[in-house]
């Protein structure tokens, strides 16, 4: 046996590494092709479909898995891809965010608004009333709030696949008025399901949705019978006016731009931990809870968010409001207002 020198093993080690690098590049641009295509199905399903057979065939035929004998040169294969996956980048890349669908009743509208000073009049603001089977009728209505009468800041957070993942709220307390609830939802299309994997691949536009607490809080309680969670947050008055502004920004960059919701970077969880850090840089260190957005009542605990005479555990029996809202359901008074009471029986203070 013929001893290797360091430097040829060297040169050895760092050509396997190199196809390593390769496998695991086609593999996963592959694979992330191949989706971007499902979802998006460009030129009919057929065409789609069919695209996608023919890459993993080409790809496996890369990785030296063949189906027939080659056709090309190594080479001109290694060109081929390299052409063909850049120009994939330039469609997937090209695909615009839209206003102009056919866009699902929840979602039709969009928030917009006039400011006076500390008097803001709210336009499109949605007060639909939902049925058990998942009906509702359609109510849009302008509502006008007094930033100075806003008296506190509630995170909600909504589970619906799991204790990692959680849909997250802000509601804001008034001293004149119900509270209002915003809500970052993907814009749905009429006839348009939600999916995990489509929202990573601008599948979906994105929705601000201002709203009563009896339509966004008591549709998931209620009517999907996700597990709800209500947080009052500990948050100075000024953080608080400058919350409820950035949300009217928000409005504002959706309505003179579509943009695309992303499952990872870009949905209800991450457009608030933006929207705080606009307000105060300091204030939210970043953390993998904010992607894993079931854990974020834990990371507010962390930082002291929540009252801290009591445990995280008794904040999760406190916080959960399904049995009352189930309550509420029996009781002759149907309104808003009462609504939002009951939800907050037996809440502690932020304070």
């Amino acid at each position: 046996m013929h001893n290797i020198g360091s430097r040829e093993f060297l040169l050895a080690l760092g050509i396997g590494l190199l196809h390593s690098c390769f496998a695991l590049f086609v593999i996963l641009s592959s694979i992330w092709l191949c989706l971007a295509l499902w979802i998006q199905q460009p030129l009919g399903i057929i065409f789609s479909r069919t695209i996608i057979i023919l890459w993993g065939l080409f790809s496996l035929s890369l990785l030296g898995v063949y189906v027939s004998g080659h056709i090309f040169s190594r080479r001109t294969d290694l060109l081929i891809y390299g052409i063909a996956f850049a120009c994939s980048l330039v469609w997937y890349f090209s695909l615009e965010a839209r206003q102009d669908r056919d866009w699902n009743p929840e979602v039709a509208e969009q928030l917009s608004y006039q400011k006076q000073g500390n008097l803001i009049q709210l336009h499109n603001v949605r007060h639909f009333n939902w049925h058990k089977n998942g009906s509702y009728d359609i109510h849009w209505e302008d509502r006008t709030i007094d930033l100075n009468k806003i008296t506190g800041v509630n995170v909600i957070t909504s589970y619906w696949m799991g204790p990692q993942i959680a849909h997250t709220l802000v509601s804001f307390d008034f001293s004149d008025q119900k509270p209002l609830v915003f809500s970052i939802e993907i814009r749905k299309e009429n006839g348009e399901e939600f999916s995990a994997i489509g929202g990573f691949f601008r599948k979906y536009e994105l929705s601000l949705v201002a709203s009563d607490e009896k339509d966004l809080i008591y549709t998931r309680s209620n009517i999907r019978n996700e597990q709800v969670y209500l947080f009052p947050i500990r948050m100075p008055q000024t953080e608080r006016k400058a919350l409820f502004i950035e949300y009217l920004h928000k409005a504002d960059e959706l309505r003179a731009e579509a943009k695309w919701y992303n499952t990872l970077t870009s949905n209800c969880t991450t457009f608030v931990f933006d929207m705080i850090q606009a307000i105060n840089p300091q204030t939210l260190p970043k953390d993998y809870r904010l992607l894993a957005s079931g854990y974020l009542p834990n990371y507010l605990y962390d930082l002291k968010a929540l009252n801290q005479n009591y445990s995280m555990k008794e904040w999760y029996q406190l916080a959960q409001i399904n049995t009352r809202a189930k309550k509420y359901e029996q009781q002759d008074n149907q309104s808003s207002e009462y609504f939002s009471k009951v939800i907050r029986f037996g809440l502690p203070k932020a304070d």
